[in-house]
């Protein structure tokens, strides 16, 4: 379920890595200290990357999706992970009556969810002051399969309260997905929706959940959510080059779990 090392040296699809841990606090342009980029180029350990300079000591949530826009239009393939669900469960698809269809999804829910306007919180939609999140709610008992298969690891989309939730990153989240679709198009891979393998040459974005990437205890002088990201992005770099990615991005699904499991996404590393 982890992305660990196996014993082989291929060569690498990408020659960077990114991992992004993220947050749903507050508001799009908000400086959030959770918010934090891990970049590793070539076979350089990962570093923090500092956001622009101005008034915020941290990355916003357009701040990000701005520099990632900015970074994946040009230049060496990119393997970006990114700390949040891209997706809901068919459940959600069904009860709501949407086609099982990623991006006609993308373009409802941030219909329903403005998270990326500004001035616009999570709790804002949750609570009635805008958009109108109560005609695309969820259930904490509606879980993607994934979600499943990785156990305590991972939580339902839908579950808003308790420590570890990923439900208000997942919903200030995926809008900016949707930005970086529009924006970039064909450029870059969104896995697994536009399919299992990625083209060569490509870059592309896939779910990382943290806790399956371990990261080791927080060495001094740098601060939790700055580490993780680094090691996020270092263990991707590894998995690439010792060969665990392409077994990541290929898990062992059943042919009905397949279709379903592109319609919900998947968190890499999940087998």
């Amino acid at each position: 379920m982890t992305l660990r090392r196996v014993p082989n040296t291929p060569t690498p699809a990408f020659q960077r890595h990114i991992g992004i841990t993220y947050s749903g606090a507050e508001t799009p342009d908000s400086g959030l200290k959770g918010l934090r980029i891990g970049l590793a180029v070539g076979d350089a350990p990962a570093a923090d990357v500092a956001p622009p300079p101005g008034p915020r000591r941290y990355w916003t949530r357009r701040g990000v999706a701005e520099w990632l826009a900015e970074t994946l239009a040009d230049g060496p393939p990119t393997l970006v992970g990114i700390a949040h669900p891209f997706s809901f469960p068919l459940r959600y698809f069904e009860v709501h009556h949407l086609p099982p269809d990623w991006d006609a999804f993308l373009d409802d829910f941030q219909r329903h969810w403005p998270t990326d306007n500004e001035h616009m919180y999570v709790d804002f939609v949750r609570d009635g002051l805008g958009g109108d999140g109560a005609a695309r709610s969820g259930s904490v008992r509606w879980r993607r399969l994934t979600e499943e298969r990785a156990g305590n690891a991972a939580r339902s989309v839908f579950q808003f309260e308790g420590q570890g939730t990923v439900a208000k990153a997942a919903h200030a989240g995926i809008p900016w997905l949707r930005f970086l679709r529009r924006r970039l198009g064909a450029r870059v891979h969104f896995w697994p929706f536009d399919g299992w393998a990625i083209p060569a040459g490509r870059s592309a974005l896939v779910e990382l959940c943290p806790a399956l990437c371990k990261p080791d205890s927080t060495p001094d002088g740098r601060d939790r959510a700055a580490h993780t990201a680094c090691a996020m992005a270092d263990r991707l770099q590894q998995a690439d080059r010792d060969g665990h990615l392409a077994d990541a991005l290929g898990p062992a699904l059943r042919p009905g779990e397949r279709p379903v499991a592109q319609v919900e996404g998947w968190i890499l590393g999940v087998g």
